[in-house]
């Protein structure tokens, strides 16, 4: 029997969508995640390596009391000037790439779940996955789950949904896709659990 190579999922999904709350139940079946947003929040806390190539791009107004990245004050640059979300991806994303990159060489088997949310929009992911999985739901959903777990308006979360993927994109993409609306935990918990079992069952490909 050939060994089995570790599985690579691509896990993505739009704002509010559950895409975390999957990633979580994946990793509860054993699935090794690489959390692309939690690697960004770390390159950019107090004393991470992204900010001193934060600071020479956008000032120390651009960093917090605490030396991390104000987030909120960037969010609104970005969301102003599109070309300084451009200019903070051109600092991040080598950076993401690198880490991403050194923790899936440290697996040796089992399942690898790559949760990244601008997954379709990098257009660099779908190679480097054996699957790609799509968490959807309406973008009304969207707002009103963001809009309970965060305080930001509506207007604003529904920016933030305007710029990325469309839906249709995103499931184009996808290998998988699971509809998440309308639906209870037990049930989006049991979906996760199917399409994992069917994928992990696979033959080995030689």
């Amino acid at each position: 029997m050939p060994r089995r190579a570790p599985l690579r999922i691509g896990l993505t999904g739009g704002i509010g969508s559950g895409k975390s709350t999957v990633a979580k139940l994946l990793a509860g079946l054993g699935c090794i995640v690489i959390d692309t947003d939690a690697i960004a929040r770390a390159l950019t806390q107090a004393a991470g390596s992204a900010i001193p190539m934060i600071v020479a791009e956008f000032g120390p107004d651009s960093i917090d009391q605490t030396g991390a990245l104000d987030r909120s004050r960037m969010r609104q640059l970005a969301f102003a000037d599109p070309s300084a979300r451009r200019r903070l991806e051109g600092i991040l994303h080598p950076l993401i790439r690198d880490e991403t990159s050194r923790q899936a060489a440290a697996v040796d088997t089992g399942t690898v779940v790559f949760d990244v949310p601008l997954l379709v929009e990098s257009g660099r992911w779908r190679e480097q996955v054996d699957k790609v999985l799509v968490i959807d739901c309406s973008e009304a959903t969207q707002v009103a789950r963001v809009v309970a777990r965060s305080g930001w308006t509506a207007d604003a979360v529904q920016s933030v949904v305007t710029q990325q993927a469309d839906r249709r994109a995103r499931r184009s993409a996808a290998d998988a896709v699971i509809f998440n609306d309308g639906i209870t935990p037990v049930e989006l918990a049991r979906a996760v659990q199917s399409l994992w079992t069917h994928w992990c069952e696979e033959p080995v490909k030689q």
